[in-house]
């Protein structure tokens, strides 16, 4: 699972060569050696060997992005795109290893390297924020850009997430407010219309749900859409045995069916488990499931990223279970 790290940790434990350097570390111990006592993040900017071997993938890109940004001398340049929505707090997955992304003024040249990407387009005064101290694009710009460049995959995690910031407070949902959203992206995507990506954004558009609460989530509503199901219930409310009420990730009407993304979290972070042991967790979760069934008569099937990781994955996995892709 991996730990978090935020802006002030990492920037306490980022040093450029020249600091280094000046500290009589040898320059052989900064080059890329595993036995080394540096790690290189970014160009120029290293941290300890080893502080960053469990960190989260969110969290490792934010800790170069920062590397990224310090080394930046004057201009233009915005940190852009999936690195954006890093800085945003948007939860994405799939995103391990990914370079650093920044956008440039599209009359300048800037040409990309290893471990930085620079996308040459026109910002708006508009489309421009400071987060934790770093120019980047807006939630607005940046759920469009990760939309049109990247893939269908990241480009809808990152706009169910951005959507269930604007629509959900609480766990209530407001749908007034999740559709002028998606009126306000619309907007954006028609002005884009003929660029790079902008087809691929006004799907996207147009398929975001901010009901999805995780990364698994929307990669298994994508999926099951490139299956043929077209009909999606999210974060469907089953009353419990006493009164409470159950949640159901996605439910398919047309199969009578529910799927559930069961991440790793919900049994292994202790924080989530509320106090609970890992069997109690297990128990509650069976009864849960048991209640559901018996209630609404419907199927109920789990599945965790390996299930989801493409659409074969998961036809196979519903397969298994007798559920058929619908009919043409």
């Amino acid at each position: 699972m991996g730990r978090d790290m935020d802006a002030d940790a990492a920037r306490n434990l980022l040093r450029t060569r020249a600091q280094l350097l000046d500290r009589d570390v040898a320059k052989s111990g900064l080059r890329s050696d595993p036995a080394g006592a540096w790690h290189r993040v970014q160009r120029g900017v290293y941290v300890p060997r080893g502080a960053v071997d469990d960190l989260r993938p969110q969290a490792d890109l934010r800790l170069r992005v920062i590397a990224a940004a310090g080394q930046m001398r004057g201009g233009d340049a915005v940190i852009s795109h999936v690195s954006a929505a890093v800085l945003h707090g948007l939860d994405l997955s799939g995103i391990a290893g990914r370079p650093v992304e920044m956008t440039v003024a599209g009359g300048r040249r800037m040409s990309s390297r290893p471990g930085l990407t620079r996308h040459l387009d026109e910002l708006g005064p508009e489309d421009v924020v400071t987060v934790e101290g770093l120019r980047c694009t807006s939630v607005e710009r940046t759920v469009f850009d990760v939309a049109r460049v990247a893939s269908l995959e990241t480009g809808v995690a990152c706009a169910d997430a951005a959507a269930r910031r604007v629509a959900v407070r609480e766990r209530v949902f407001d749908p007034g407010a999740h559709e002028e959203w998606r009126g306000r992206l619309r907007v954006r995507a028609a002005a884009a219309s003929g660029r790079r990506g902008a087809a691929r954004a006004r799907w996207v558009i147009e398929f975001f749900d901010g009901r999805a609460e995780l990364p698994g989530e929307s990669l298994s509503r994508l999926q099951l859409f490139r299956l043929g199901h077209r009909v999606f219930d999210l974060q469907v409310p089953v009353e419990g045995p006493a009164g409470e009420v159950y949640e159901v990730d996605i439910g398919l009407p047309e199969a009578r069916t529910f799927w559930e993304f069961d991440g790793e979290g919900k049994y292994l972070d202790e924080a989530r488990r509320s106090g609970r042991t890992l069997d109690e967790v297990l128990l509650r979760e069976k009864r849960r499931e048991d209640w559901i069934r018996g209630v609404t008569q419907w199927r109920l099937y789990r599945g965790g990223f390996r299930d989801v990781a493409t659409p074969e994955a998961l036809a196979a996995r519903l397969a298994a279970f007798g559920v058929a892709p619908p009919t043409a």
